[in-house]
């Protein structure tokens, strides 16, 4: 939309560059979760936290579903099979991969990050990788609400963000 200045709001100056933002606003807004059960005890605060934004954020419960699968490598086949169902707006990848004594920990971060990235890319549905990925168990504990904020909300927030500016742009 030409003649639009940050927060969209319209520009008189016609030589300005149009600025498009998503909004915080669930409301109409239809979101899925796809929440991995390793870890169970930190993924089950991401999640908590997610939903908990859904609501603050004036979402609906209706429109939120949620999908629980066995680890972070499954998170992007299932957020491709929602997101592909064109029903969602926006998929929400929470996860949380803790580094052991082998690489295995590498593999499945580098191909879950990968795999999720892949889904938003191909079916242009926003899937936010919403993973914690420590070095230990104290960090990831951190990361879920304990000191440093919760990934879960942060996830929640993007998606929101990202689902209401891709539905401006078209």
């Amino acid at each position: 939309m030409p003649g639009m200045a940050p927060g969209n709001a319209p520009n008189s100056d016609p030589d300005s560059p149009q600025h498009l933002t998503g909004e915080l606003a669930a409301r109409d807004v239809k979101v899925a979760i796809v929440v991995a059960r390793f870890n169970e005890f930190i993924t089950h605060h991401l999640l908590d936290a997610a939903v908990e934004t859904w609501a603050q954020l004036g979402g609906e419960p209706a429109n939120l579903t949620v999908a629980h699968v066995p680890g972070a490598f499954e998170l992007a086949v299932t957020a491709r099979k929602l997101a592909g169902t064109g029903q969602y707006r926006a998929v929400v990848c929470l996860g949380c991969v803790i580094r052991g004594e082998t690489d295995h920990y590498d593999h499945v971060v580098e191909q879950s990050a990968k795999g999720v990235r892949e889904v938003g890319s191909l079916v242009g549905v926003p899937c936010v990788f919403g993973v914690l990925t420590c070095d230990t168990l104290e960090q990831a504990i951190h990361r879920a609400g304990a000191k440093m904020g919760n990934a879960g909300r942060s996830a929640m927030m993007t998606a929101v963000e990202m689902a209401n500016l891709l539905k401006k742009i078209g």
